[in-house]
C-alpha cells in the first residue's frame, strides 16, 4: 500500500479515553514526527470546532477539523467549507422532532449551538462538554441569523435503534439520522460527512484515497472508514464500524490511536 499523507482520527471513543483526554506527551512526540514526514493530522468529529480545538491548545491554529461530521471544515484557522440546511427544512425537521417526546434537540450552526431554555438542565450540562459555544433560546424556530447545518439529538440509549429507524422513515431525503454513540443522533445533511470532508482537504493537498488513514468506532464513522485505504475500528467500537474497518485496534482506553499511528509512521 501507499505511504500515508494523512491521519484522520474521530475524537469521542477513539482517540479520546472515557477520561475524555489521551496521552499527551505521546501525541506531541508523534505528531513531530508527521510535521518531519509532511503528513496531515486531521481531527474528524461530530463534535462542534470550538470544542475540538480546545484538545490542542499549543497547535489549533496549524490543525485541521472535519468538525460536525463534516458540515463545518477549518485548516489551520482558515474556513474551507461550511454545509447549510435552509430555514424553511430546519422548520420542517423541528416539526418532526416535536413528535418525539424522549428526543432532546441541539440545533448546530456555524457561530453557536443552540438549545431551548425549558430542556432540562442535566441534558443542557451534557451539550455543553460537546458545544462549547451553546446558547438558551426562547424558541430554536426564532433562530435565524446564523449558518445552520446539523441536529443533535439526544434519546434514550435503549431506544437509538428504533428512533433512527423512525427517523429514517420520517425524514425521508431532507436530512439524514446517523448514531454518534452513548445514545446520540446526528442529523447531517445528505451526502455530507467526514469522508466528503476528508475529499475537500485531500483535493487540497493532492492526497490519494489510498494515502489516507482513518480511525473510529462509531456509525458517524462508517463513510470515512469506507473511504480511507488504511481504516481502523476500535475494540471498543459498533460491530457495523468493526466490519467496515480493514483492522480492529486497541481500544479507546488502551491508547490504541497512537500506538497505531507510531507503526504507520514507522513504516514510512
Amino acid at each position: 500500500m501507499s505511504r500515508v499523507k494523512m491521519i484522520a482520527v474521530d475524537m469521542d471513543g477513539t482517540f479520546l479515553t472515557s477520561q475524555n483526554d489521551y496521552d499527551r506527551e505521546l501525541f506531541q512526540e508523534l505528531y513531530q514526527k508527521m510535521l518531519e514526514q509532511d503528513v496531515k493530522f486531521v481531527v474528524a468529529s461530530g463534535n462542534q470546532y470550538y470544542q475540538l480545538k480546545s484538545f490542542f491548545p499549543e497547535i489549533e491554529k496549524e490543525l485541521s477539523f472535519v468538525a460536525e461530521n463534516g458540515a463545518y471544515i477549518v485548516h489551520a484557522d482558515e474556513e474551507v467549507d461550511c454545509g447549510k440546511i435552509e430555514l424553511e427544512t430546519v422548520h420542517e425537521i423541528l416539526d418532526i422532532l416535536g413528535k418525539y417526546e424522549n428526543v432532546h434537540t441541539i440545533l448546530c450552526g456555524r457561530e453557536s449551538a443552540y438549545v431551548n431554555k425549558k430542556e432540562p438542565q442535566e441534558f443542557i450540562d451534557h451539550g455543553s462538554i460537546y458545544y462549547h459555544r451553546l446558547k438558551k433560546v426562547d424558541d430554536l424556530y426564532k433562530v435565524d441569523h446564523d449558518t445552520l447545518f446539523k441536529f443533535a439529538l439526544t434519546v434514550p440509549v435503549e431506544q437509538v435503534e428504533e428512533i433512527l429507524e423512525s427517523l429514517h422513515n420520517e425524514l425521508g431525503d431532507k436530512i439524514t439520522p446517523v448514531s454518534s454513540g452513548h445514545g446520540d443522533i446526528d442529523l447531517i445533511i445528505p451526502g455530507v460527512h467526514k469522508a466528503s470532508g476528508l475529499i475537500k482537504l485531500q483535493n487540497l493537498w493532492g492526497i490519494k484515497d489510498e494515502e489516507v488513514a482513518a480511525f473510529g468506532d462509531s456509525g458517524n464513522d462508517l463513510e470515512m472508514l469506507k473511504h480511507a485505504g488504511y481504516s481502523y475500528a476500535m475494540a471498543n467500537g459498533h460491530p457495523k464500524v468493526k466490519e467496515a474497518a480493514k483492522e480492529v485496534i486497541a481500544s479507546n482506553n488502551e491508547n490504541g490511536v497512537l500506538k497505531q499511528v507510531a507503526i504507520l509512521l514507522e513504516d514510512a
